[in-house]
């Protein structure tokens, strides 16, 4: 199976930066495409960004120019760079990998939390 570590989450003043970090692990043949979602309190999870094994991105309309995703093909590990935080980016970021032969995994979550 796919292990997901995240790490990088925590309180930032609105203007701030975070750095927020997912390393796969498990018994992987291949990772296909890693990503973050986030889930606001109140509401449902919502695509931040995604990149592909080519290197191929996607961003949310209202995280473009803001937040920055790359990763490590070597660690299998993501990251998602987060400038510019304003209080509406407050929520529960989780990583999610598409693997083989694994299919969706997700990780626990971690809390940002960005104060006005």
């Amino acid at each position: 199976q796919v292990q997901l570590v995240e790490s990088g989450g925590g309180l930032v003043q609105a203007g701030g930066s975070l750095r927020l970090s997912c390393a796969a692990s498990g018994s992987i043949f291949r990772i296909d495409r890693m990503g973050w979602y986030r889930q606001a309190p109140g509401k449902q999870r919502e695509l931040v960004a995604t990149i592909t094994s080519g290197g191929s991105t996607n961003y949310a309309d209202s995280m473009k120019g803001r937040f920055t995703i790359s990763r490590d093909g070597a660690k299998n590990t993501v990251y998602l760079q987060m400038n510019s935080l304003k209080p509406e980016d407050t929520g529960v970021y989780s990583c999610n990998v598409e693997s083989q032969p694994w299919g969706v995994t997700w990780g626990q979550g971690t809390q940002v939390t960005v104060s006005s």
